[in-house]
């Protein structure tokens, strides 16, 4: 499953930096995170970075894009090799 970044960001810049996949990035309002790249740090940590980083607390799961272990992985290596 995608991480979602939620209204409550404070745009601190703080999770860009750390996302191995270069999921991250500017939306309109807030940060916003790119479903198809984010593999949730599987392959990279194991923990999510952003999330370990994120002082607002707003990187929930986002239950629009639900994934096993196995399909983050799955993507990890497609995204990597």
């Amino acid at each position: 499953m995608a991480l979602i970044i939620t209204e409550e960001c404070t745009n601190c810049d703080a999770c860009v930096p750390v996302c191995p996949n270069e999921a991250i990035s500017e939306g309109d309002d807030i940060y916003v995170i790119e479903p198809d790249l984010c593999t949730e740090c599987v392959g990279h940590f194991e923990e999510s970075q952003c999330v370990e980083v994120c002082p607002a607390d707003c990187i929930p799961k986002d239950p629009n894009h639900v994934e096993t272990q196995e399909a983050l992985m799955a993507k990890y290596e497609k995204l990597t090799s």
